[in-house]
């Protein structure tokens, strides 16, 4: 069976930089499974996954246009100190920010006098990505999870997010993986 659209596809992992630094690997947190053919993963990874058979291993680049985009540095901001009262904020803490256009997490990257400083891009954004993937299974996706667009883990959402019964956009994001 190989990689194409509509399959689940499981799959161990290491992502670096450019300067080899690991940035997340399935070492840390186990195989990552997704749906295939949905735009779940960056679209460069995506792409190089399709056509995959379980048991294959390969490395592949992924530059910031087909990973996390290029950084947008007006998506920078200083707000002013006390914008945050209340709110025990720290450097590297994330938020969910929103406006008329809707919303977005920022990272809180410095705080000082002046104010504190937001960054609404993601914190891999401007990065080249290269992976080393090696394809540990792959199956049918379900036709629940066809229907939903995402994975159920056995048990239920419940079971992995403290979702009641159904997933939804307070479990995940809409994703149970």
């Amino acid at each position: 069976m190989q990689i194409t659209k509509n399959k689940v596809a499981t799959f161990d992992f290491k992502v670096t930089n450019e300067k080899g630094e690991v940035l997340d690997s399935s070492d840390q947190i186990g195989p990552f499974e997704y749906l295939h053919g949905i735009g779940f993963l960056i679209p460069g990874l995506e792409t190089e996954m399709e056509g995959k058979a379980i048991g294959d291993s390969f490395s592949a680049t992924i530059p910031p246009a087909q990973a996390y985009g290029e950084r947008d540095e007006s998506m920078v901001q200083v707000l002013p100190p006390d914008a945050m009262q209340g709110i025990d904020v720290e450097v590297g803490m994330q938020l969910e920010a929103g406006d008329d256009g809707g919303s977005r997490i920022v990272t809180i990257t410095k705080i000082d006098d002046s104010g504190i400083t937001i960054d609404g891009n993601h914190p891999l954004a401007g990065l080249t990505l290269n992976f080393d993937v090696t394809i540990v299974d792959i199956r049918d996706a379900t036709l629940e999870e066809l229907e939903q667009g995402h994975l159920h883990m056995p048990g239920g959402c419940h079971d992995e997010c403290g979702c009641d019964d159904e997933c939804d956009d307070t479990c995940g994001g809409g994703h149970c993986h």
